[in-house]
Order: structure tokens, then C-alpha cells, then sequence
């Protein structure tokens, strides 16, 4: 029988029912995999299914920890032993992974099922969800919508309340860009809160980092207090929380300062009903009695070219590890065009440029520093323009000079807090008019999660959006 409560529970709700024996694990399990049965033709989320993992986890008993028996998709980027990682790439389509990443099974130890892998474009390059292998992943509000990237798949299951809770991961705003496009909470946490090895220290020069996607506020702070923490190869310190995270949701969060603004970091004008969104939740946060600023960071450097050049080296070095695996050189049956793109552009770079790159980062997060001496938290837009349209961005376009001025107008704001290495959640607090999530993008300093939880907790007391279901759930 159905269990038909299913998507009115948090992960934690549906944990605590396993605890207390009122559902099994397969009973939820089997439910994800109805939902996806019935909810995934049309959005194209989970696009490697491997349930036979997750009964086996069932049967052989699942470990105790704060989400035991709750159904978990991760990104299909990460390493899972035994299953087949794609990373959205043609080249990748059969690849089995022999051992599983650290951050994988620290998902495992708290008790999760993983029946699947949820979408991303090819290696996470896109702030959509669109790659060739697996075709458009689309938005629950509006099939004709991306639900974002480049954790589109994981964003698009919890919005579609396939389940409650799923792994997402952030270099240039892959947690908040889906999360706002999709109407659900996601939180990037400090560099090095958690961890990225064991075949990497970091991403992307320091940029990525991994976490979820959540419907509720506690299920992301639960999380992160289950798998944050150091490993041997862990190249960045951070500071240690005051208490568990979990205990700052629900918690006073005080006066804060709170600076806000409703432009983009380069002056350029932004969708009208977003930036009237921004004024109203301002305007909330100050009937809060948070002391609330019109001012935004004056950046050093431009975070574009920055990221441009450190992705691309890194791109470059992906195709080339593949190249070495195949034994020759990869071709367009390999790659998308973006991606061999990219990797061409960067042979043509120098180790100088690299370092150039890097430095500007570091004047970037120099500057948002220096911006944080005198506020507690920055309001602006996640996303300056609504989801873009299934097509808006292609790569597989010969002619690929269409993606940086659509990328300037869509997300200028979220790279930058990958190159400082700061907390900043998307917070799903406004709708447009046609009926299309609109996050509000909060940062707070480097290593103070514990801020952005209670302000988060806060506002989804005054606001709240789990009631609000998309029209694929009908």
C-alpha cells in the first residue's frame, strides 16, 4: 500500500517514522521509486536507476544514523561503488565505479537508501540541466524551464517531492542556481566544510564543494552535521561550529546586519519582479527587527574571467585523464562542443594565466571580506532573471558565443562566494507571476553556517514554502 503521507514529511519527519517503526525503510523506498515511476517522465531527473543498490541496503540493514530508511539520490557526478556514474557525458555512459567517494559514504553512514543518480550536464559545466547523454532535465513549475544546474536533476526530485532531501554540490553555484529554478532550500557550505577526496582535495581550484538540496531548513542542517569534517587529504582548514547546526535552526538569530541589494554586480538591470521580490523579503527582514542596509561589495576583479580560466584548465585536464583511459584523442562523439571548448581554450592558456586567475579569486574574497567587517549578511537575487527556457543554453551549438551574455544576465552574483569560500543559501521566498520559483540569495562570513541557519529558520516560520507543490505533483 501507497504511503500517501509521504510528501508532507522532511527527511527528519521520515526518519523519525522508521525510528519509531510506524513505517519501514522499504516502505519509503518503494514509494521514491513509485513517485519517480510516475513523476520522472516529465521532468527527467533520475537518470541512472539503480534500486537493486538500495533493496540490497534494505536487506541487509540499513546503518543508524539521523536518516535511516529515508530514500537518497546523489548527483551524478560523485562515486558510488558498484554503480554507474555518467558525470553527463557520452564517453562516460558505461562507467561503473570501483570505490565509492568520501563524501558518498559518509551519505551512507546516515542511514540513507540510494536508489539512483540524479541529473547534471556534462561534468557539472552548466548552470542547466540539459546534456546529450540524458536529454533536458525539466522544471516541475513549468515543463518548458530548466530546473537549473548544475544539480537540475537533484533540485527537480525534491521539487517534485520524489523525495525530501537529495546531494547536490556547488562550484560556481550548481546548489543555489537549482535551488532557486526550483523552488527548494540549498545551502553551499564554507570551503572544506566538507569533504571533496578521496581522489581530489579540492574542485575547481578551491570553488566546488558538496552538500543537498532540501525541502526543509533542518534536513540540510541535520545533514551537515552528519557529514562535515576534515579527511587526511583535506587541504583547507575551517572553523569548527560553535554547537551542532541542527540546534541553530529554531535559534534566536538576534539583530542582524543585513546589507541588500536588487542590481546585478555589474550594474546591469535584472528581471523587474526579482528585484521587487528583493525589496519586499528586505522590507520582511527589517519588520523582523534585523537592521536592514541598501549597499552591495565593490569587486576587485571580475569573477567571470577568473572562472573562466580556472574551470577551463580544469575541464581540459578531465578530457585529457579520459583521453589517456581510451588511448587517443576524444572526438565530438566523446564530449559536448562546450566541453572540448573549453578544454582547447585552456591548452592555450599558460600556467601564468592560471596563477593571474587564482590571484584575482583572492581579490575578490579580499574584497567581500572587507565587505563583512561591517554586516552580518548580504541579501541579493540568486538568479537575476527567471529559469531560463529548455534550449536557451546549448552545448552542442557550433557557435557557443551566445553563453556569456545570457550567463551575465542569469547568474552574476553566486561565483563570487565560490571564490571567497562563504556560506550562501538560496531561500525559495517569492514566486513570479507565470508561476516560477524566485530564490533570494543570503551570504554570511567564512565559516559562520551557523548565522545563515537561524536567519533561514526564521524566514521559513514567516514564509513558509513546503505547502506550495508544483503542478507535476497534481
Amino acid at each position: 500500500m501507497a504511503f500517501k503521507e509521504y510528501g508532507n514529511y522532511d527527511a527528519v519527519g521520515l526518519a523519525e517514522l522508521v525510528r519509531k517503526k510506524e513505517v519501514a525503510a522499504r516502505e519509503l523506498l518503494d514509494e521514491a521509486i513509485a513517485r519517480t515511476a510516475k513523476v520522472d517522465p516529465q521532468i527527467n531527473a533520475v537518470v541512472v536507476k539503480h534500486y537493486d543498490y538500495a533493496e540490497r541496503q534494505v536487506e541487509h540493514g540499513l546503518p543508524d544514523g539521523p536518516f535511516t530508511g529515508v530514500p537518497f539520490l546523489l548527483k551524478d557526478l560523485d562515486l558510488l561503488e558498484g554503480t554507474r556514474t555518467t558525470s553527463g557525458a557520452t564517453v562516460l555512459k558505461d562507467f561503473v565505479a570501483d570505490h565509492s567517494g568520501t563524501l558518498a559514504q559518509r551519505f551512507l553512514d546516515t542511514g540513507v537508501s540510494i536508489f539512483g543518480k540524479s541529473s547534471s550536464p556534462e561534468f557539472g559545466l552548466m548552470p542547466t540541466t540539459e546534456s546529450r547523454l540524458h536529454g533536458p532535465t525539466r522544471n516541475p513549475w513549468n515543463l518548458e524551464h530548466s530546473s537549473g544546474g548544475s544539480s537540475g536533476g537533484a533540485a527537480a526530485a525534491v521539487a517534485a517531492r520524489i523525495l525530501p532531501v537529495a546531494h547536490a554540490s556547488d562550484g560556481g553555484g550548481s546548489i543555489r542556481i537549482p535551488a532557486s529554478a526550483s523552488g527548494v532550500f540549498g545551502l553551499k557550505p564554507t570551503r572544506a566544510r566538507n569533504p571533496l577526496g578521496p581522489d581530489r582535495g579540492e574542485g575547481w581550484g578551491g570553488f566546488s564543494c558538496g552538500h543537498v538540496v532540501s525541502i526543509s531548513v533542518r534536513d540540510s542542517a541535520v545533514m551537515m552535521d552528519a557529514i562535515h569534517g576534515p579527511e587526511p587529504s583535506s587541504p583547507y582548514m575551517v572553523p569548527p561550529p560553535e554547537r551542532p547546526f541542527s540546534q541553530e535552526v529554531g535559534r534566536d538569530p538576534g539583530k542582524l546586519r543585513i546589507a541588500f541589494t536588487d542590481k546585478s554586480p555589474y550594474g546591469d538591470a535584472i528581471d523587474p519582479e526579482i528585484a521587487a521580490a528583493v525589496r519586499v523579503i528586505a522590507g520582511l527582514l527589517a519588520g523582523l527587527g534585523h537592521h536592514v542596509e541598501e549597499r552591495a561589495p565593490v569587486l576587485a576583479a571580475d569573477p567571470a574571467a577568473a572562472m573562466t580560466t580556472i574551470v577551463g584548465g580544469n575541464t581540459a585536464l578531465t578530457v585529457r585523464l579520459i583521453e589517456q583511459r581510451l588511448g587517443r584523442a576524444a572526438t565530438e562523439n566523446d564530449f559536448e562542443i562546450l566541453t572540448l571548448a573549453f578544454a582547447h581554450n585552456a591548452q592555450k592558456t599558460t600556467a601564468t594565466d592560471y596563477v593571474a586567475a587564482q590571484l584575482a579569486a583572492f581579490q575578490i574574497s579580499r574584497s567581500l571580506a572587507a565587505f563583512f567587517e561591517s554586516c552580518d549578511v548580504f541579501l541579493c537575487p540568486t538568479l537575476c532573471a527567471p529559469p531560463l527556457r529548455i534550449g536557451e543554453l546549448n552545448a552542442m551549438s557550433e557557435d557557443l558565443s551566445h553563453i556569456p551574455p545570457i550567463l551575465r544576465r542569469y547568474m552574476p552574483g553566486t561565483a563570487m562566494f565560490n571564490m571567497s569560500g562563504q556560506p550562501a543559501m538560496s531561500v525559495p521566498l517569492a514566486w513570479n507571476k507565470a508561476g516560477l520559483p524566485l530564490g533570494m540569495m543570503f551570504s554570511a562570513r567564512f565559516g559562520d553556517e551557523a548565522t545563515l541557519f537561524r536567519l533561514a529558520g526564521q524566514l521559513e516560520q514567516e514564509r513558509p514554502w513546503k505547502s506550495r507543490i508544483p503542478p507535476v505533483c497534481a
